[in-house]
């Protein structure tokens, strides 16, 4: 699991915060209130269940690429936990097959990004990128 300080690190002084693979902000990761903290415990599946999940969409035909979206908090300290915003999915498929994906998530679909990130991936020309994000 990558650490808080290695996000600073990859962010620099005022750059913008890496979009994360599922292994950089999953493996290892047992902190239950890492991502989605307001519906832990409210419906959110457990850690281990959301990231195996998000591998599974993560390995669709129609999936180009899946990441994890840091909350700003991540880089207010160098011994900071890891905090997601969401994740965002790059995929030709439409928002409600999106929605659907994450049935039980407890989570809201939209398009583009929750913020401004550094390290996204190539977005090729007729796919979108779907936030998944907890309020």
């Amino acid at each position: 699991m990558i650490t808080a300080s290695e996000v600073m690190r990859r962010t620099g002084e005022t750059g913008p915060m890496p979009l994360l693979t599922l292994d950089e902000f999953f493996e290892g990761n047992t902190d239950e209130e890492c991502i989605g903290p307001n519906q832990w415990g409210y419906g959110r599946p457990p850690i281990a269940e959301l990231a195996a999940r998000l591998r599974e969409i993560d390995q669709r035909e129609d999936v180009v690429w899946v990441r994890v979206q840091l909350h700003p908090e991540t880089v207010e300290a160098p011994d900071a936990a890891l905090t997601a915003e969401g994740i965002a999915v790059c995929t030709y498929a439409a928002e409600e097959v999106c929605t659907q994906w994450v049935l039980g998530f407890e989570a809201d679909v939209f398009l583009g990004l929750a913020d401004s990130y550094s390290e996204v991936p190539k977005v090729p020309d007729g796919t979108a990128i779907w936030s998944v994000v907890w309020d």
